[in-house]
């Protein structure tokens, strides 16, 4: 079978990583008889200094004609003092928007090996930590108006708007109760009702969802109290859907607490077959160039490919028995070391996963 995809290595150990990922793409193309076409575009920080945007249209144009996108990582302190309005990471919502990419969905699991790196005491993560949040990712206060600054009786004002419309939360709820039916079929939703409207209408909304996934339990928390709950009892967890802003956050958080953002990966899903994956962690550009860099997340970004956009379940559970076999042998980047393990870089870890694959 033969596929194609638009890479989009970004900023920073953007193009490092993505470089490694796509090694062990063509290593399960070999094996299984697969063949993967790429092509590259700009995005962010690379996209403003080559083109004055940090999303070009020649970049949304290749995106939409590859079947799945693979994105390394935008930005950096090189355009921090930049007009917010073409800031790099500007390049990363306008694609999520110009694909109709609605659903973020980001796994936060704790892998054996590296039980000493998370950052929860053993006993609150003995049964071990396996959660996904599923974000919106086109809504929210980060897209809605009106936004902006103004001066208001001589002193200035910034705003933003959360805003979202009844379909906008129905389909993210979808996403949720399906992703829980694939897993242990539980769904916590998460808002602020008791203080915000729009958070009343979207438990509302997910409370009528809920109706057509009887088979799902679902249940409810203010963000706040999600957050605490995610470092006191993750375990009781398995899905959690959320609106942008408050899965920003939740997701991040998650991920931490398995002790590297290095090893997490995600994908971004839309009503069609297109999606973008990308490891969540930034582009740390006190590291690029270096080969420091831990690729697995974004090789395990990979694997979902694999099994969301191309149904290939046998090849990406190759992708990530390799990562584990490689992680099962000792070898360790920088993000993950532990005393007793074998200290190696990008490059070589990439070699790693694709000499077990």
């Amino acid at each position: 079978m033969q596929f194609s995809l638009c890479l989009l290595p970004g900023d920073g150990i953007g193009p490092e990583i993505v470089e490694q990922a796509v090694l062990v793409l063509h290593a399960v193309g070999k094996k299984y008889g697969h063949t993967f076409t790429t092509t590259s575009a700009l995005i962010g920080g690379a996209a403003i200094d080559a083109e004055g945007v940090p999303l070009p249209d020649a970049t949304v144009a290749a995106c939409k004609e590859a079947d799945a996108v693979l994105l390394g990582a935008v930005g950096g302190p090189k355009w921090d003092t930049i007009d917010p309005a073409i800031r790099p990471e500007k390049g990363l919502l306008g694609i999520r928007k110009a694909l109709g990419l609605f659903a973020n969905l980001r796994p936060a699991k704790l892998f054996p090996q590296l039980k000493n790196a998370c950052r929860l005491h053993p006993d609150v993560v003995r049964d071990g930590l396996d959660v996904l949040v599923v974000r919106e990712l086109t809504g929210g206060a980060y897209f809605g108006e009106p936004r902006g600054q103004e001066v208001r009786n001589g002193e200035r004002f910034g705003f933003n708007t959360m805003v979202y419309s009844e379909s906008e939360i129905r389909r993210i709820a979808k996403i949720g109760f399906e992703t829980a039916q694939k897993r242990n079929k539980r769904l916590c939703s998460v808002d602020k009702a008791n203080v915000l409207d729009v958070s009343q209408l979207w438990r509302e909304i997910v409370i009528d969802e809920s109706k057509n996934y009887p088979d799902v339990e679902l249940s409810h928390l203010y963000v706040d109290n999600a957050a605490m709950q995610l470092v006191q009892n993750p375990g009781q967890f398995d899905v959690i859907v959320t609106e942008n802003l408050f899965g920003d956050i939740l997701s991040d958080e998650a991920a931490v607490i398995t002790g590297s953002i290095g090893m997490l990966p995600s994908s971004s899903m839309g009503d069609g077959t297109l999606a973008l994956y990308e490891p969540i962690h930034g582009s740390a550009p006190d590291i690029a160039d270096q080969d420091k860099a831990n690729p697995l997340a974004t090789i395990l970004s990979i694997a979902m490919m694999l099994r969301f956009s191309f149904a290939l379940e046998e090849e990406a559970a190759a992708v990530e028995n390799a990562v584990s076999a490689v992680l099962d042998a000792g070898y360790r980047t920088g993000d993950i070391m532990e005393s007793g393990k074998t200290l190696i870089g990008c490059r070589e870890m990439g070699q790693k996963v694709v000499e077990q694959i």
